[in-house]
């Protein structure tokens, strides 16, 4: 069947070559993050116990995970959680099938509360998982449309809409995520005091870039503001060294600043009690941070839809989102590292998600003379491979192997 399959070439200075370039990530605590988390992990969870039960996964749709900041009184040597977060797991699930004359009804509600504590319990070491958070679950059953698209022989896109990814990353996107994924991992063997809500923001101009980083700090393990003030001293001083080590070789220059809403004179501190602003007044919804390549590039082609939770057999929302960044990912591994790479799949409701209404395959340069005619060739051949093995995409998915945020 065809792939309805469209490569041009674009002739345009690539992003990264453009004078301005604006890169963000917001780290695994930040409450957009979490409830992306939260509804992936509740999602593969339900994909577990339905191809346990039944060996296959059933119709399910986890992405409207809701996060309800709390009340905190952080203080040095440690403050208090006042009323809890309240985490809401909501969706859309194959919570019941008819056996014969019988209705078997499916553990859901119990499959999505194990996962969701198992991962708070696992990921943030400073929340009391019986005191500062409450989560529950709202997991009613599929509507009749969808779930009869979902469950037909041969996988049907369940709704009109499309996936968009690009590549490869820009020296500003790896510094930006890595950065993030160092202060969230590496940095906490030697400063505990650091926190997992981050958010990592690059503002590049020609060739100057301003890292800014916010890091919610773990009061308990400060004593005092002279304790805060050198933990901060150590974190800038860290995650200056290893962006410097990110972009190595590469014609830049670096700036970083880390807690800028900070003021020492007037004692204003970002502090918190767990490590997570969810404690006090930052609440969290699936699909408002990361996109699925893990951060937000308001300069590439982006799409509002959220990645995380979506089921991942016919819910283009996820699949196509994931297959687009890979997909751009091996052409630009075999074109030109001076080629930036725009990947754009629009599926059509009820059509095989196989077989989409157009995939778009931009290949933007500005170098003299491309080879444009070898490169559209080996990118149809990539983006036809991709399309007619969307199991594959369902396979990372479900194993883990893959991020959505």
């Amino acid at each position: 069947m065809s792939k309805n399959i469209y490569v041009e070439g674009i002739n345009e200075v690539p992003t990264p070559k453009g004078r301005i370039e604006l890169v963000e990530r917001k780290g695994i605590g930040h409450p957009d993050s979490v409830a992306d988390a939260l509804a992936e992990e509740v999602s593969r969870a339900l994909c577990g116990m339905y191809k346990k039960e039944f060996g296959k996964i059933l119709h399910h749709n986890t992405d409207e995970t809701q996060i309800v900041a709390g009340m905190s009184a952080p203080g040095f040597g440690g403050g208090n959680i006042i009323t809890p977060a309240y985490i809401l797991l909501v969706g859309r699930a194959t919570t019941f099938i008819s056996e014969e004359k019988d209705i078997r009804e499916l553990p859901c509600a119990s499959t999505a509360l194990k996962a969701a504590r198992k991962y708070m319990k696992k990921t943030f070491p400073n929340v009391d998982m019986d005191s500062d958070v409450i989560i529950d679950t709202k997991l009613g059953q599929g509507s009749d449309d969808l779930m009869g698209v979902y469950t037909t022989s041969k996988f049907l896109a369940n709704d009109t809409s499309f996936g968009v990814g690009y590549a490869p990353f820009s020296i500003t996107d790896r510094v930006v995520y890595d950065t993030e994924k160092y202060i969230n991992g590496k940095l906490k063997d030697s400063l505990k005091e650091a926190g997992q809500d981050v958010k990592v923001m690059a503002s590049r101009v020609d060739k100057d870039i301003t890292l800014t980083v916010a890091c919610a700090m773990v009061d308990k393990y400060i004593d005092d503001a002279d304790h805060y003030k050198s933990a901060i001293e150590q974190l800038t001083d860290n995650v200056y060294q290893n962006a410097l080590d990110i972009i190595d070789g590469e014609d830049v220059t670096l700036k970083l600043e880390v807690n800028t809403a900070d003021d020492y004179d007037r004692g204003v501190y970002y502090l918190t009690c767990t490590g997570l602003s969810q404690e006090m007044g930052d609440d969290g919804s699936v699909g408002r941070g990361n996109r699925a390549n893990g951060l937000i590039t308001p300069y590439r082609p982006m799409s509002m839809e959220a990645t995380s939770g979506k089921n991942p057999v016919t819910h283009i929302g996820k699949i196509y989102n994931v297959m687009s960044i890979l997909m751009a990912e091996e052409i630009a591994k075999k074109v030109s590292s001076d080629v930036e790479v725009r990947v754009r799949i629009l599926s059509q409701i009820g059509k095989p998600v196989s077989e989409p209404l157009n995939c778009s395959v931009q290949l933007v340069t500005n170098v003299k003379e491309p080879k444009m005619k070898s490169w559209e060739s080996e990118a149809n051949g990539i983006a036809n491979e991709w399309l007619s093995n969307v199991d594959r995409i369902t396979d990372l998915i479900t194993s883990g192997k893959i991020s959505t945020f």
